[in-house]
């Protein structure tokens, strides 16, 4: 009965996961559409500071569906493992990628597909070999955490960074540099995730019968919780409104994967429990989704398809036979042009020694 409740909760827990990853790659979707819907219309928009996007419906539908997306991913953890729920976000890339082609006419080429693929292909890996993290099962646990010297360093150089970026870099780089708004979503996302981890421990403990209302710990996640998500949610507006959403969907993911390991890392000492092999195809997951991001990002205003590339491949044949029969041509030319140069600059001083020659026997005789 144990082994089938496991299984049953493991099952229950990748549901979750995938519709996870459904519902948050339609909210990109839907909140691009009701930018793009603003921006028809005149309003200010996001990128250049307005937030007239509070009075849109599909970004409210947009918004919606990220929270179910992320109350499925939060629900997720509490039937299958952490190795399971968290690289499966790169579903989210795929599906976005793939509905903003349909639905935003945002084409994805050949590169970009093979980048989503690679994407999968390395958060396989990572689901196989991702560490385990340690178990904390009280606020009390967690605030020991909290106040270990590895952590507070983390999240003060996390906090300085992002200070620089929202205050220094973005206004200077932020209309042209796609890794600006990024970055901040992504490092604030670390914390935002560390502070959702201590707030699902805070309802078990509620949910047993603790007084956890009176524990200050649990508001100050919850107010840190609010004030995260609301500065990932600023400026990944602004990302999206300002460039393609299939190009800011998975660098996303890169940069919020890699500071939320990074953290946990640092939080939860998980990296310490793993042997040689899980932190090799750990890393390796991880480099090979890097590599389908290089894809995305690097090709993207390269228009290459299957059938575009069957017909380079023989425009690139014919021009290689054409060449070389030409180069044959020029080569028979010119050894016949130099043969004819020879002949023509050749005869004259062959006459003359002829004729020096029958000069020469008539003197003789």
């Amino acid at each position: 009965m144990g082994q089938d409740r496991g299984k049953y909760d493991f099952y229950i827990g990748l549901g979750l996961a995938i519709s996870s990853s459904i519902f948050i790659g339609g909210s990109f979707i839907l909140k691009k559409k009701g930018l793009l819907r603003l921006a028809r219309k005149g309003s200010m928009r996001a990128g250049q500071g307005g937030h007239a996007y509070l009075k849109e419906c599909l970004w409210w539908a947009g918004l919606l569906s990220m929270g179910a997306g992320e109350a499925a991913n939060f629900a997720a953890y509490a039937f299958a493992p952490a190795t399971l729920v968290t690289p499966l976000g790169a579903l989210s890339v795929l599906v976005s990628a793939v509905l903003s082609s349909y639905f935003l006419t945002e084409r994805l080429n050949l590169h970009g597909k093979l980048g989503c693929l690679l994407s999968i292909l390395g958060s396989t890996t990572m689901v196989i070999h991702a560490p385990q993290e340690e178990e904390i099962s009280s606020l009390e646990d967690m605030a020991k955490k909290l106040v270990d010297p590895g952590f507070i360093l983390f999240a003060t150089v996390v906090i300085i960074v992002a200070l620089i970026f929202i205050f220094v870099v973005g206004p200077r780089h932020g209309q042209t540099n796609i890794l600006v708004y990024i970055t901040i979503c992504s490092v604030i996302g670390a914390l935002s995730v560390s502070c959702v981890k201590g707030l699902g421990i805070a309802i078990k403990e509620a949910i047993g019968g603790k007084s956890v209302a009176r524990n200050p710990l649990a508001w100050i996640l919850l107010f840190a919780l609010v004030a995260c998500v609301s500065t990932q949610i600023n400026y990944l507006n602004k990302a999206l409104d300002i460039f393609n959403t299939s190009l800011v969907t998975p660098i996303y993911y890169v940069f919020f994967t890699t500071s939320v390991l990074t953290c946990s890392a640092i939080l939860f000492k998980e990296w310490g429990h793993m042997g040689t092999d899980d932190v090799i195809g750990t890393l390796s997951g991880f480099l090979t989704i890097i590599v389908g991001i290089f894809l995305l990002h690097a090709f993207k205003d390269v228009s290459v398809s299957l059938a575009t590339l069957a017909v380079s491949i023989r425009k690139e044949e014919r021009a290689a036979n054409g060449t070389a029969a030409h180069s044959t041509y020029e080569l028979l030319h010119n050894e016949s042009t130099e043969d004819m140069e020879d002949r023509e600059m050749g005869l004259p001083f062959e006459s003359v020694s002829r004729r020096n020659g029958a000069m020469t026997s008539s003197l003789d005789h």
